[in-house]
């Protein structure tokens, strides 16, 4: 089970989200705490910040976080106001490598996946291709069912245009999905651009994977942090409800629950 992390915020050095927490991605890629399946993710790992003209910009590695030795070079190098990171461990151990390790990113948007949707290969990845618009469907390089949620999410995006209703969209999409084809999700998503973060924690026929936020981190420039596992013992850390969409706002530094 991936763990996944995001933050929003005042400029923040790379090293001070990815590197330095007590607790953080580092730490939960070789010793997760809440993980429903895996006890390590040593797929890979992949950070995404914005780049000066606002664009998108990744890192990527199939490498356990641990052993790349990129990262600390790059965790001093590059601050960002928006950081996403993951660490994978891979539902199909095939599919490791550099096109299925996130975030995913197109021109404006990072995406993380934490979970995985039971029946991918054999029941739900002809039915998602054939849904797709054709020039989202080519844009697809990897194999993941992560991936493809970040299509379904996308094409949500073209459709409807807010973030929070393209995910809310995307999981009602699934869910129809699963009801008429069989099979469980688990779907802790964020979606991360210019505005901001919107992230939420959802399961269908299955426990949802945890998820925490902080909606201003003193640690951390006082910044918003949304996380697979609280990077620390801060009284600030909250849990996400199971069916909540967490949206953090760039312009207003506003943090908000709502009901997905």
């Amino acid at each position: 089970m991936c763990r996944i992390a995001a933050y929003c915020g005042p400029p923040l050095a790379l090293h001070r989200f990815l590197l330095e927490p007590p607790h953080g991605l580092i730490q939960q890629a070789h010793a997760p705490r809440e993980t429903v399946s895996a006890t390590v993710n040593a797929d890979g790992v992949g950070v995404g910040w914005l780049a000066p003209d606002g664009r998108p910009a990744v890192y990527r590695s199939p490498l356990p976080a641990w052993a790349d030795p990129n990262l600390p070079a790059l965790g001093r190098s590059l601050t960002s106001g928006l950081w996403c990171g993951s660490v994978r461990s891979a539902t199909d151990p095939l599919s490791n490598g550099y096109a299925n390790t996130q975030p995913f990113s197109d021109e404006h948007r990072l995406f993380l996946h934490n979970g995985y949707l039971e029946g991918f290969a054999s029941r739900l990845r002809g039915p998602i291709r054939r849904w797709l618009e054709p020039e989202i469907e080519a844009q697809i390089a990897g194999t993941t069912d992560s991936e493809y949620l970040f299509a379904v999410v996308r094409q949500a995006l073209a459709r409807h245009g807010d973030a929070a209703a393209a995910l809310r969209a995307a999981v009602a999409r699934i869910d129809g999905w699963l009801h008429e084809l069989g099979g469980a999700a688990l779907l802790n998503l964020v979606l991360a651009g210019e505005g901001g973060i919107v992230a939420l924690r959802y399961a269908y026929r299955h426990e949802c994977p945890s998820l925490y936020f902080h909606p201003a981190h003193p640690g951390y420039a006082g910044g918003a942090l949304v996380a697979s596992e609280a990077f620390d013992g801060d009284p600030g850390w909250q849990g996400v409800g199971p069916g909540e969409l967490l949206v953090m706002e760039a312009a207003t530094h506003e943090t908000r629950l709502e009901p997905l």
